[in-house]
């Protein structure tokens, strides 16, 4: 039962953002910046964000050639392109707002691995992929660069090839959200965690959000409401096209002489992997076990991390002395041609989910476009 003061104080709202992860703290936060005045609240179910948002790897970048291979003949060149320079706006806003310092962001580059079994398509497009990206970067972004495989100490053996992106880089996650979190309190935005919207209840002229949580539910009112809960976002809207994909990471025990620096992937993305100062973290293989890993359950799949493990000892670092010190998941959200969902649900509820994996480059661009969509009546 609420007390008068809560209910005259706590639970009225102009606008509601549910999530708390990149995409929801950017929503809230632009929605501050544009409406100094407006009163916003965040609800998040966990008492940390719940998805991938705390749990990524860290990549702050616009994506491999290889992916960007596969992108092309799923969506086409202009879709292609438009995602491509969405990421590359998400990242520019997520430092504008933030500040490079404050998300530890390192422009060490980025290189995708050409397997020795692998054939040579992906290559043979580099020169017309550059041609396409060249419309966004007025430069070339990726070179075949074979000498790289030496440079980082890879096993040879197991390589044909390297491509690097000099765009790439990579940031503290931890710190990132950290950062995020600070800065939306400042601007005044409450941010209540251990809340778990089970219903969105819309009326003429208001939207009721119902959040549970260990001691009571309580129905919070506003105007309008944004939906940012990625993977999840089915349990408030079971028919949307949104497929959730666990994603398997490790790391290492701190490595002596690691010469590996800058941010790595192989098979289409599906494989990637990261220096944390002398540490390697490494991520990815759901192409292993799709089934399996279409789940929002934060499991370890023994399957997937052999795997890693294997890539480790055998053709990353096979002359180094580990451990792995610690395996986590974190969950992200797929559809059918990588494009983010960004729509209106109605005149006050507006949703952007479905980042594809991609969320640390995407989030804070879909924050701008839903802020964008909620905004516009007001």
């Amino acid at each position: 039962m609420l007390s008068f003061w809560e209910q005259k104080e706590l639970i009225h709202y102009d606008y509601i953002v549910v999530g708390s992860g990149i995409t929801g703290l950017s929503t809230a936060c632009v929605i501050k910046e544009r409406k100094p005045n407006a009163h916003i609240l965040v609800l998040e179910r966990g008492l940390l964000p719940t998805g991938a948002s705390t749990k990524n790897a860290g990549f702050a970048c616009i994506g491999s050639l290889s992916e960007k291979v596969y992108d092309l003949a799923l969506m086409g060149e202009e879709k292609l392109l438009q995602l491509i320079e969405n990421r590359w706006i998400g990242l520019e806003l997520l430092r504008k707002r933030l500040g490079d310092t404050a998300i530890d962001f390192q422009n060490n580059g980025g290189y995708e691995l050409i397997l020795s079994h692998e054939s040579n398509l992906h290559l043979e497009q580099l020169s017309s992929m550059n041609d396409r990206l060249r419309q966004i970067f007025k430069q070339d972004v990726f070179k075949e660069d074979k000498s790289k495989i030496g440079t980082f100490g890879f096993n040879a053996n197991k390589l044909q090839s390297m491509v690097v992106n000099s765009l790439e880089g990579q940031i503290n996650t931890g710190k990132m959200m950290n950062a995020l979190h600070q800065y939306a309190s400042s601007l005044g935005i409450k941010i209540i965690t251990g809340a778990d919207v089970s219903v969105i209840e819309e009326n003429d002229n208001y939207v009721l959000v119902h959040a549970n949580s260990s001691y009571n539910n309580i129905a919070f009112k506003a105007s309008k409401v944004a939906i940012c809960t990625n993977a999840f976002t089915r349990k408030l809207f079971p028919h949307l096209e949104i497929n959730p994909g666990r994603g398997q990471v490790l790391v290492t025990s701190p490595i002596s002489d690691l010469k590996v620096k800058g941010i790595f992937s192989f098979d289409e993305g599906f494989y990637y992997f990261r220096n944390f100062e002398n540490r390697i973290i490494f991520g990815g293989g759901r192409n292993l076990d799709f089934e399996k890993e279409a789940t929002t359950s934060f499991e370890t799949n023994e399957k997937i991390i052999a795997q890693l493990q294997q890539y480790l000892s055998e053709m990353i670092i096979p002359n180094y002395s580990y451990t792995i010190e610690q395996t986590w998941t974190g969950i992200m959200a797929f559809g059918p041609n990588k494009l983010p969902l960004l729509q209106s649900m109605s005149d006050r509820i507006a949703m952007g989910v479905r980042l594809n994996g991609m969320g640390v480059a995407l989030g804070s661009k879909i924050a701008e476009d839903l802020a964008d969509i909620l905004l516009s009546d007001d």
